[in-house]
């Protein structure tokens, strides 16, 4: 939850070094963490073992913190699967008094993505203001992005229907969240705004959450800088090979 502000665990470090030595090729544009310390700890660890943005300045917004559980932050999971039972209903569902729902922490996660579409939009404004909409149409090696999951996955789900948004994109973002938030936010990708789904993925596999420094991509197309209708593919769910 938020309320106990707990320091990553000597494992929580491991992992974050390893999630970081997994993406020291991936050349981010922007990196934006949770203020939570676990999520400030785990993005600084991943950009001290990137090869091309070491320096880069990361961000830290509240609207990524993980869900607020109020009377049950602080307590094992048994005690909210106890709450939950008590009350008549499961987990993830049950809010604890004090607790955020499901609609308010999805209402966050909205925000936020919509925050990031925006800084997109800008973003490829200002290139075209500066160098002119045709330089966008070459792009050269060092232009590109390299990620280091496309044998994890269906290459085809990488590149398909992007007309090479893989490869030269206006915006590369890493965001460093918590994993019920996240499993809301992916939630919120796939019934509000129909996310196309790598195609081995199952229905228990959408639903779970993430482990501790698991990676899922996405690519985000705004057609004619439409926030309305953004076309989002998921390229891989929950990675977690470097663990």
């Amino acid at each position: 939850g938020q309320g106990v502000d707990e320091p990553l665990s000597a494992t929580g470090f491991r992992q974050a070094d390893a999630a970081g030595s997994f993406l020291s090729n991936v050349k981010f544009t922007h990196v934006f963490s949770s203020d939570l310390l676990r999520a400030k700890q785990t993005a600084a660890a991943i950009l001290g073992k990137n090869k091309f943005c070491k320096d880069l300045e990361i961000k830290y917004d509240a609207r990524l913190r993980e869900r607020k559980y109020g009377v049950a932050e602080g307590r094992p999971l048994t005690d909210l699967k106890a709450m939950a039972k008590a009350a008549g209903q499961q987990c993830p569902s049950f809010t604890p008094s004090g607790g955020e729902t499901l609609d308010e922490v999805r209402e966050r996660a909205r925000d936020f993505f919509e925050f990031l579409c925006q800084l997109a939009i800008e973003l490829e404004q200002k290139e075209q203001d500066v160098h002119g909409a045709a330089s966008r149409s070459s792009g050269a090696p060092e232009e590109q992005f390299v990620f280091p999951w496309t044998n994890h996955c269906n290459e085809t789900e990488l590149s398909s229907g992007n007309s090479g948004a893989s490869n030269i994109l206006d915006a590369n973002i890493l965001v460093v969240s918590h994993g019920a938030y996240m499993r809301n936010w992916i939630g919120y990708f796939v019934s509000d705004l129909n996310c196309t789904l790598p195609t081995n993925l199952t229905k228990s596999q959408l639903s779970s959450v993430s482990p501790n420094t698991g990676v899922s991509h996405f690519v985000v197309k705004l057609e004619n800088g439409d926030l309305l209708k953004p076309e989002i593919t998921c390229v891989c769910l929950n990675q977690d090979s470097h663990l």
